[in-house]
C-alpha cells in the first residue's frame, strides 16, 4: 500500500525517462506490430534479469529490495511487498538499448506493467514441477529458490519470466526435492512495520560507513556484495544472521483477539483509502491530496507498530490525529462518505480518537515482549 502511495503521487526521481532516450538515441523506427511488442517484452524482461541481480548483490541496492523478500512465509501476498526506498530510478541504462532500435514509450507504457503483473502468480508453494515449463518459464519452483535462504538457493534464479536468462549468466538452481526452501532475510528484520522493513538495510549501512576507522571502507560498505561488512565493525558490532536456515525462529508478535480484528480493520481502511485517493485524484488539486497520502502513510507505520507492540506507535498516532484534524478542518471535503456533511465529520472525529484511545491502551498495556515461534 504504501509502495501504491508512491506510484499515484510519482514520489520519485526519474534521472533520465525512456521518452528522451527514444528521442535522442532512436536509429530506427519500427513498425507497429506483434513482434514490436514481443521484442519489447523480451527486452523488459532482459533489463529486469540484470536490475533484478544487482539489487541482490550489491549492498546499497539491496536496501531497494529487502522487502520483497522479508517474509517468512512464502505465498501470493509476497508479490505485493514492493518497496518505496527506491526513490531513485538508476537502471534507466539497461533501456538504452529497447530506445535505439525505436521502441516507443507508448509501447513500453503498455508492456512494463503487463510484465510486473505476470510476476504475480507464481509467489505459492501450492503448485509444485510444471514439466516442459519449467525449462523456459520461471515457475513456482523456480522462485521458491529464490526467496530461500537456504545457502544451495541463496543468489539463484533472477529471472522474471523466462528462466533462460539464469541458465546463460550462471544463476540457476534447479528445486532439490528433499531441501525444502526456508524464506525470508538472512538477517530477520522482526518487526510488521513496512517503514522500518523498507529502510532498515540502509540505515545499517550508513552505521557501519561511521563506525569504521578506515576510509576506504566508509566507500566500500556501499557498493561491496550484500551483507560485506567492514572487518573493525563487524567484530565490534556483531549482528544476528541466520546460519541455520533449518532451525529458523519466525517472527510473531503478542496478540489478542481484539488487536488482532483492530489490526484486519485497519487494513482492509487503508486499502479503501487508497481508491478513495484515486477516485479524489480528478477533482482535487496534488497538493491537497498530498496531506491526504500522508495521512494514509503515516496511520499504516502506526497500526504496524501498534502490531509489534511498540511504544512509538503512540507518537505516531498523535501525528496521524493532528493531520487528520487539520484535513477535517481545512479540507473536510474530502471525507464526505455521507450526503450529510455533519454525519461524514462526526464519523472521521470518532474513528480518529477511538484509533487513538486503542493504541494508548494497546501500546502502553502490560504484555510479554514479542515473542519467536518455530
Amino acid at each position: 500500500m504504501t509502495n501504491n502511495i508512491k506510484s499515484i503521487f510519482k514520489l520519485s526521481v526519474v534521472i533520465v525517462s525512456y521518452q528522451w532516450m527514444v528521442e535522442h538515441f532512436a536509429l530506427f523506427q519500427i513498425e507497429s506490430s506483434l513482434w514490436l511488442y514481443i521484442l519489447a517484452f523480451v527486452g523488459t524482461d532482459f533489463a529486469y534479469y540484470w536490475t533484478h541481480r544487482w539489487n541482490h548483490e550489491i549492498n546499497l541496492m539491496w536496501n531497494r529490495h529487502i522487502i520483497h523478500h522479508s517474509s517468512e512465509e512464502f505465498n501470493l501476498s509476497c508479490a505485493l511487498r514492493q518497496s518505496i526506498s527506491g526513490i531513485f530510478q538508476v537502471y534507466f541504462f539497461l533501456y538504452i538499448p529497447l530506445a535505439i532500435i525505436g521502441i516507443p514509450s507508448n509501447v513500453m507504457n503498455l508492456i512494463l506493467p503487463l510484465h510486473l503483473f505476470a510476476q504475480f502468480w507464481y509467489h505459492t508453494r501450492i503448485i509444485k514441477k510444471m514439466g516442459i515449463l519449467e525449462k523456459i518459464l520461471v515457475t513456482p519452483s523456480h522462485h521458491r529458490v529464490h526467496h530461500a535462504i537456504n545457502d544451495e538457493y541463496l543468489d539463484k534464479n533472477y529471472a522474471s519470466i523466462f528462466i533462460i536468462w539464469d541458465k546463460l549468466f550462471g544463476t540457476f538452481q534447479e528445486e532439490i526435492e528433499n531441501t525444502p526452501p526456508v524464506y525470508g532475510v538472512k538477517k530477520p528484520v522482526k518487526t510488521w512495520n513496512p517503514l522500518l522493513i523498507n529502510f532498515m538495510h540502509l540505515f545499517q549501512l550508513f552505521k557501519d560507513a561511521i563506525r569504521t576507522k578506515k576510509w576506504i571502507d566508509k566507500f566500500r560498505v556501499f557498493y561491496k556484495r550484500t551483507g560485506w561488512r567492514p572487518e573493525d565493525v563487524s567484530l565490534k558490532y556483531p549482528i544476528e544472521i541466520t546460519t541455520n536456515p533449518y532451525k529458523q525462529i519466525k517472527y510473531k508478535s503478542q496478540s489478542t483477539y481484539f488487536l488482532t480484528f483492530w489490526s484486519l480493520s485497519q487494513l482492509l481502511l487503508h486499502f479503501a483509502i487508497q481508491y478513495h485517493i484515486i477516485h479524489l485524484l480528478p477533482n482535487f488539486q496534488y497538493q491537497e491530496l498530498i496531506v491526504y497520502a500522508l495521512f494514509c502513510l503515516v496511520s499504516i507505520f502506526s497500526y504496524t507498530s501498534l502490531m509489534d507492540r511498540h511504544w512509538f506507535s503512540i507518537p505516531l498516532e498523535l501525528t496521524k490525529l493532528i493531520i487528520g484534524v487539520y484535513l477535517l478542518f481545512y479540507n473536510g471535503e474530502i471525507f464526505i462518505i455521507s450526503p450529510n456533511f455533519s454525519i461524514s465529520e462526526t464519523i472521521m472525529y470518532s474513528y480518529l480518537f477511538i484509533s487513538f484511545i486503542i493504541t494508548i491502551i494497546y501500546s502502553t498495556k502490560t504484555h510479554e515482549q514479542p515473542k519467536m515461534i518455530k
